[in-house]
Parts: structure tokens; C-alpha cells; sequence
């Protein structure tokens, strides 16, 4: 069986040592993840890129919706982030309409000179979440991170084993209110690959990231 991927949201240093010692896989660098996640600060990105020897996908996101909002700043931002040292990003945007932005997504990609990305819940706001998701394929990103569903995966785990019967790249990762109780039956359906914020900080975002709840995630995820 797949051994499986774990990618643990963190907001700084410590969160991305303490992801690390618990056994993630990878880490996801946001800030304000009461916006849902935006880009971090230079100082931020710096930091955890120092503490980890995990892969970092750093979020470039300017503004608390989907929409591809400044995006000759989020073109810069993606350079500055590159100068520094990021290496794997996280992003994606809709319309007005409720449809991938293609064209603004592949603007932003082509800044990132081959990196590695991952497109973000946007799908999951969108008009037709499935068709989202096919779109956001095509795009050259090599993992979909979605919970199936705008409200998560309790509501969203239907679509997402029927994605998961679709064996072939990218990756689909399943997060968004992500439940541990969740993840054996979302393996059993095909999905190896696993996103969890919340759920690695026992008291919620007002505490750091929790090395053994890392630990316990890690175990579920690679069998």
C-alpha cells in the first residue's frame, strides 16, 4: 500500500521544527489562516526555511478571497520568495464567475521558473467542484489540494473518493476540516495524501503546532 503524504500547515519556525520531529512529510508556509491563508512575511519564510529539512510550499495569496487580486504584486512576490530561497508554492484562482482563473494562474506559474505547486481550495469554492478540479489539472501543478466540498471533508468526502478513482497525476490531497477518524476510509478509497492545520494543535491556532499530534497523524497516514 501507499505509504502516504502528510503536509501539516505551520505559521513559523518552531511549528515547522515541531512538524518535522512529529514526521511530517512536508510543510505548507501561510500567514493569517483567519483569511484562509496569505502569503508570510520575508522574515517568516527565511525562518522556517532554516529550521526545516522538509520540503516548503509557501502560499502566494495577497487578499482573503480567491480571486487573483494584485497580480503584478503577487508576480513580485513569487520572484522575492524565490530570492530567498522558496523552492514549492501553494496557489490558484477563480473568477467572478466561479471558474479556475487559467490565464491568471498560469501567469503566476510561469514567475516560478518549473517549482513544484500545489492548487489550493479554490476548487472548492467553486461553481462545479469537479469540473474545478479537472481544470486545475491541466495547469501543471503536481498536487490538487481539496476537501471536496466549500464546507470540508465531513461534507466533501463523497467527491473526493470519486476523484480518488481517477489514479493518475496530480496529487490529490484531502484537507479542510480534515478529522482523523477520516483519513482510514479516504486511504481505502485511493487517497494517499493528507493536509491538516488544526488538527496537529490540541488547543486550536492559538497554540503551536504539536509534535506528537504530528506523530499520531503520521501513523495514520502512513499505515
Amino acid at each position: 500500500m501507499n505509504r502516504g503524504l502528510l503536509e501539516v500547515i505551520v505559521l513559523d519556525a518552531r511549528d515547522a521544527e515541531q512538524a518535522q520531529l512529529g514526521g511530517a512529510d512536508r510543510v505548507e508556509l501561510v500567514a493569517e489562516m483567519a483569511l484562509d491563508g496569505l502569503t508570510p512575511s520575508d522574515d517568516v519564510v527565511r525562518e522556517v526555511l532554516a529550521a526545516t529539512d522538509l520540503p516548503v510550499r509557501v502560499m502566494l495569496r495577497a487578499r482573503g478571497s480567491f480571486l487573483a487580486a494584485d497580480l503584478p504584486g503577487l508576480r513580485a512576490r513569487a520572484n522575492e520568495l524565490l530570492a530567498l530561497g522558496a523552492k514549492e508554492f501553494v496557489l490558484g484562482f477563480l473568477t467572478d464567475g466561479g471558474i479556475v482563473d487559467e490565464p491568471a494562474t498560469r501567469t503566476l506559474v510561469r514567475e516560478l521558473d518549473g517549482a513544484s505547486w500545489t492548487f489550493h481550495r479554490a476548487v472548492d469554492h467553486a461553481r462545479d467542484v469537479r469540473a474545478a478540479y479537472a481544470t486545475a489539472a491541466r495547469l501543471g501543478c503536481d498536487t490538487i489540494l481539496t476537501a471536496g466540498h466549500p464546507d470540508g471533508v465531513t461534507e466533501g468526502a463523497p467527491a473526493l473518493e470519486q476523484l480518488a478513482l481517477h489514479d493518475e497525476p496530480p496529487v490529490l490531497m484531502a484537507g479542510g476540516g480534515l478529522r482523523a477518524q477520516q483519513v482510514a476510509r479516504l486511504r481505502e478509497a485511493g487517497v494517499h495524501a493528507f493536509h491538516v492545520g488544526s488538527g496537529v494543535r490540541p488547543l486550536g491556532w492559538v497554540e503551536a503546532v504539536d509534535a506528537i499530534a504530528v506523530r499520531r497523524w503520521a501513523e495514520l497516514v502512513h499505515g
